[in-house]
């Protein structure tokens, strides 16, 4: 086989370059730490770094959510606990406020404490973020959502939606609460049914009956007495009606059905429910009916000593802002009290019942504040998991594309020592001619 001086002098060079290449690619690795270069070096690893690379994106996406959803949380249960510690200020008022010994300034000085309250009160509800947004204002969050005053009725411009956050591949987290939800759809009296000393003819209740709020003992005889199990004698406004009568001194009360023919409140005469049964003060009277035999599953108290011709009525709880309940306890604070006893039972009364609405206030706030709590502990425990998942992808990214330092090293090293074979070696090869020898 004969080889070509310029054949020899190809070779050589070629196994030059391909020394000094391979001695670049490893000087290349080194500087950036990655093993590979282009996805040529190592195709299958590189398919798998595009991979995982994307679901490391999409989990910092996801953390970044739940870090904005836990930040907008963080405002929400902020200002719930401001609404606590006010609610429960005015609570305390209103409790003070039962004093017989108050007179009608201190009173009045109370429904001033109360209407700076008010505005406090308003000014959580329509809190903003840092952003500028509402936080209670549903989807609607470039929306003022309460406009009033203490005067005047307040209205709700929001809705009842909740702006959501994509926290991870399969679960969304709410980053506000409606306002309708926390301020104006709380039920008045129990939560079931209120109660309300109703007098008759137009005039107040004359004897010293206080009906306390009631309590349900079954809600399924409760719901069905009221939906069918019970012939209302009207078709809209239920209600019964306790009724009292005096005999020889006896105090006595009956049940009278009190609903009305339409939603209107058409007034008709009440009709007797039940038997006439002795009263005792403070005793339960059981919400049951003989005429027909229907058991609500229910019963009220009554203390004190109604007048014969004194009336309290029950009806199904409606939706009552609190708003409207603090209006209510201002007006009534802000009115004089008459010297009479007749009046001074009628406030202890109405007082009684804005208590009971306030508790349901304060209830209802408990409910959202524990609900927005929870969301705080689970987006706590998913930032953890996003955490440790982004470990985890960063770790098998290394796997995949960084570098062996020590074995780069030791490769580099022995590709010098190639390189510089070769050069010598090319160098004796290239020097061989015959021409030396003739």
């Amino acid at each position: 086989m004969r080889i070509s001086t310029s054949q020899a002098y190809g070779s050589g060079l070629r196994g030059i370059e391909r020394s000094q290449n391979q001695l670049l690619r490893l000087q290349n690795q080194m500087s950036s730490g990655r093993r590979m270069l282009t996805s040529a070096d190592d195709p299958v690893a590189a398919a798998r770094v595009l991979t995982v690379s994307q679901s490391k994106d999409v989990g910092v996406q996801y953390a970044h959510n739940q870090s904005d959803a836990t930040a907008r949380l963080g405002l929400v249960d902020n200002q719930l606990a401001a609404l606590t510690n006010l609610l429960q200020n005015v609570r305390e008022r209103v409790i003070q406020a039962g004093n017989t010994v108050l007179s009608d300034s201190d009173r009045q000085a109370l429904a001033i404490d109360l209407a700076s309250s008010f505005d406090g009160l308003l000014g959580i509800a329509n809190s903003q973020s840092a952003e500028g947004d509402y936080l209670f204002s549903g989807y609607q969050g470039a929306t003022i959502p309460f406009a009033g005053s203490a005067t005047s009725s307040v209205t709700y411009a929001g809705d009842d939606g909740q702006r959501l956050l994509q926290v991870t591949s399969t679960q969304q987290m709410p980053s506000n609460v409606a306002g309708s939800d926390l301020f104006m759809n709380i039920r008045e009296g129990n939560g079931t049914f209120a109660t309300a000393a109703t007098g008759s003819g137009g005039f107040p209740n004359q004897g010293s009956g206080i009906i306390q709020p009631g309590s349900v003992l079954d809600l399924e005889k409760w719901q069905s007495a009221l939906n069918s199990g019970f012939p209302w004698q009207g078709t809209g406004n239920f209600s019964l009606q306790v009724q009292f009568s005096s005999v020889a001194g006896v105090s006595s009360y009956q049940l009278f059905d009190a609903s009305t023919p339409d939603s209107s409140g058409t007034p008709l005469p009440a009709t007797a429910v039940s038997p006439v049964l002795p009263f005792v003060s403070g005793q339960a009277i059981p919400l049951v009916t003989t005429i027909p035999d229907v058991d609500f599953g229910a019963q009220v108290v009554i203390n004190g000593l109604p007048a014969a011709g004194d009336t309290f009525t029950i009806k199904p709880s409606a939706n009552k802002s609190v708003f409207q309940t603090m209006q209510e306890l201002i007006g009534l604070l802000s009115s004089p009290l008459l010297a009479s006893g007749t009046t001074r039972t009628e406030f202890s009364g109405q007082l009684q019942g804005h208590l009971t609405n306030l508790d349901q206030v304060l209830v209802n706030v408990s409910r959202v504040h524990t609900t927005v709590g929870g969301y705080l502990q689970e987006l706590d425990g998913l930032s953890s998991n996003s955490e440790a998942l982004d470990i985890q992808y960063a770790q098998t990214l290394s796997d995949l594309q960084d570098l062996d330092y020590a074995k780069a090293i030791t490769d580099f090293t022995m590709q010098q020592v190639n390189l510089e074979a070769a050069q010598k070696s090319f160098v004796q090869i290239s020097g061989l001619s015959l021409f030396k020898y003739l």
